[in-house]
């Protein structure tokens, strides 16, 4: 049986047989540019010897290995660099070894510069061909919007497609500075904000894209919501580009456009966060967090391991969530860390995981975070958010840690809902031992409230994502409901900043460290948006159902109590709110009171000491009443 060469063989075998050609080529036309009356093919052994030495020179310069269709500045370098080596090489062999010098003292250049354009030119040229030949009439137009290092990339990567899907007639640059300016040849037509202008006299020549492509990897996102209000009265689709790390990988083949999510038309201008403190923080430091396999604990865990800590705990009651974060681990080589399965409810558990992996820094971020669900199971919430928390702050101060970082909520304002009143009560708690640490030395007791995180398990948008891949309809429980929203990212890296600003003596006792969480969104604008990201049309395409306010909820959250006026930090993103304190031992034995009374099925009386505790606590028990803003 004969053995066939494999195809990349075939090509390397036909590089060579081409370049020693063209280098035997260069030989011949040096000699009849540098003696035209002379036979520029007799002797034959320097042209021989000319195709030999240029085979020798380019192997370093991997010459065989170049894609002539990918031809870039990079080969085109590496085709300079050879053909000078090969020159060196062909004069030495031919004084030293054949004893044959020159035929004039300027053959040696005459033979360099045809060497490098005829094996240059081969290459610009079927670079070119094929890149006029792959348009044909399937191929789409589109737009790139972005004129940085995303579009270099996108662009490249288009040339290399053998049919290219698209093809770019321009781009939009984020600022003013580069319009005029073109890249690979492509004209910046002016910038996003004057896109509609720039879609209209386009429609009037009969050149509208198809699409408007995102390059840039961040966006503002007011810039972005204008942007998709201006395509989507055009009639185009606005997509993102692969990420530029896929781009400028020699794996990627293909060129598939992202839809634009939602996080994107909600990204806000990035807060510039402390690195240099966080690392003094976490750096070399025993590090727990508690609900590690949550959406806010997993981002925890990825940020912290980021930081270097000498030791990661990750503790969660879920086995799947804690599987799905020990696998990311293995992005962190060096980091040694613990998987710890525990329930905070368990006292007696939580005070064990404590002595044994003695913590420097507790991060609590383990609750019930689903109103409606801790509405039809309240007494799960309690034990849960409060007495959970009192838990994981008693054991750890038992334990000598220096700071633990308390993760709230919005929900915890004017609670309408069991489990806002519940965080609410654990807020107070934390208060009690930071007021307590503060006055007397130990364990700092940093709280943090914020609103909804885009994305978490159990919230809005991967609800609308599984009704819209059913095709609707799209359940909204009132048409004038609005939350604040923010990436978890941002979220987690606020908290962090939070916890280093916490650990600073100058901030109030019992503060608690507020997220700025923007301009609150309805949900049902952010309903109608999903829905067009999709390529649809809202009530036309897919509808949008109201429902209700559900048990526990309220029409609008509140970062801040009415009595509590907001107070700016010396960071931004971070405000300080100051609500009532109480002392420790009150508050712990009402917890103690609670939890008894939740162990014996007793919710109704549980319920009644959490609304003596928390007087702001109003029970929407049946959601008929909404909250009016504050």
């Amino acid at each position: 049986m004969g053995m066939s060469l494999p195809r990349s063989g075939l090509r390397i075998a036909l590089n060579v047989g081409l370049d020693a050609a063209l280098a035997a080529s260069a030989v011949v036309l040096s000699r009849w540019l540098a003696n035209p009356l002379d036979n520029p093919f007799w002797p034959a052994l320097p042209i021989a010897w000319g195709a030999l030495a240029l085979l020798i020179a380019g192997v370093p310069f991997r010459l065989s290995t170049q894609y002539w269709r990918f031809a870039s500045i990079s080969d085109l370098l590496g085709v300079a660099a050879a053909s000078v080596a090969a020159a060196a090489l062909y004069f030495i062999g031919m004084e030293a070894v054949l004893g044959v010098a020159p035929a004039s003292p300027a053959f040696p250049a005459i033979y360099l510069m045809s060497l490098m354009l005829l094996l240059a030119a081969p290459r610009i040229g079927y670079r070119m061909m094929q890149g006029e030949q792959s348009v044909d009439q399937t191929t789409q137009p589109v737009l790139l919007v972005g004129a940085g290092e995303g579009a270099d990339l996108f662009l490249q990567a288009l040339g290399t497609e053998r049919r290219p899907p698209f093809v770019v007639t321009g781009l939009l640059s984020l600022g003013q500075s580069q319009t005029g300016r073109r890249i690979h040849g492509q004209p910046i037509l002016g910038a996003v904000d004057e896109a509609g202008t720039i879609l209209a006299r386009l429609r009037e020549r009969d050149r509208l894209p198809s699409a408007l492509v995102l390059t840039e990897p961040e966006m503002p996102g007011p810039m972005l919501t204008q942007l998709m209000a201006v395509a989507d009265r055009e009639g185009i689709r606005v997509a993102r580009a692969p990420r530029p790390t896929a781009l400028d990988s020699e794996a990627s083949s293909h060129l598939d456009l992202k839809p634009v999510a939602i996080e994107d038309l909600l990204n806000r201008a990035q807060v510039k966060l402390d690195r240099e403190g966080m690392a003094r923080l976490v750096a070399g430091r025993r590090v727990l967090i508690t609900g590690a396999g949550g959406t806010i604990g997993s981002e925890l865990v990825r940020q912290v391991a980021a930081l270097r800590p000498a030791f990661l705990v990750l503790v969660d009651n879920g086995e799947y969530a804690l599987w799905q974060i020990e696998q990311e681990l293995v992005d962190y080589p060096g980091l040694e860390a613990r998987i710890v399965l525990a329930d905070i409810r368990d006292a007696a558990r939580i005070q064990a995981v404590m002595e044994m992996h003695r913590p420097e820094l507790v991060f609590h971020a383990a609750a019930l975070k689903h109103v409606p669900m801790v509405e039809n199971n309240p007494g799960e919430g309690l034990l849960t958010n409060a007495v959970g928390t009192r838990n994981v702050a008693d054991a750890a101060r038992a334990v000598g840690v220096s700071a633990m970082v308390l993760i709230s909520t919005d929900k915890a304002v004017n609670p309408t809902s069991v489990m806002g009143a519940a965080k609410r009560l654990a807020e107070m708690y934390c208060q009690a031992l930071d007021i307590e640490a503060r006055a007397r030395g130990g364990m700092r007791c940093i709280t943090v409230r914020f609103g909804n995180v885009l994305g978490s398990t159990g919230s809005v948008v991967p609800l609308f994502q599984r009704q819209l891949a059913r095709g609707g309809p799209l359940t909204v429980t009132h048409p004038d409901m609005e939350r604040y929203f923010m990436t978890v990212r941002e979220a987690v890296g606020l908290v962090l900043q939070a916890s280093v600003v916490g650990s600073d003596s100058h901030i109030d006792d019992g503060g608690i460290f507020v997220l700025d969480m923007g301009e609150p969104v309805k949900i049902v604008d952010l309903a109608r948006q999903m829905i067009k990201l999709a390529g649809l049309v809202p009530d036309v395409d897919v509808a949008i159902e109201f429902t209700g306010l559900r048990p526990g909820e309220k029409l609008f959250e509140e970062l801040f109590h009415g009595r509590e006026p907001p107070a700016p930090t010396e960071f931004p993103g971070l405000l300080m709110a100051r609500p009532r304190t109480a002392d420790p031992a009150i508050v712990g034995r009402a917890i103690d009171e609670i939890a008894a009374l939740c162990r014996a099925e007793q919710e109704d009386a549980a319920l009644r000491m959490l609304g003596r505790m928390v007087p702001e606590f109003d029970h929407n028990a049946d959601g008929s009443a909404g909250s009016v803003r504050a």
